[in-house]
């Protein structure tokens, strides 16, 4: 899970607070698209806290959570994949199934 933030200081603020807890937290640049200039990249903290954990501290100190870990759908972020799909291997006739 990743929470994000636009200044620094309360990125290594989370972060030491997240590690003084106990819990994995590094701090990574967030790179938007589109967003041109490096300086206005905002900070993302990355970390195995829980999520009630990440949404006091973002709340403290003006952030947002980003749980999209796996993409939509993907059931990744629960570490789980979904099972293949069961796809027809025949056309599906409806007008005359006699014909088949």
């Amino acid at each position: 899970m990743r929470a994000i933030f636009f200044d620094e200081d309360d990125a290594q603020t989370v972060v030491a607070r997240l590690r003084a807890d106990g819990f994995e937290a590094r701090v990574e640049r967030e790179r938007l698209a589109g967003e041109d200039d490096d300086e206005d990249h905002p900070w993302a903290v990355v970390s195995d806290a829980p999520a009630f954990m990440l949404e006091v501290l973002v709340d403290t100190h003006d952030g947002w959570l980003d749980e999209d870990d796996g993409g939509p759908g993907t059931g990744e972020e629960h570490g789980d994949p979904l099972p293949p799909l069961h796809l027809p291997t025949a056309p599906k006739r409806i007008k005359r199934p006699d014909l088949g």
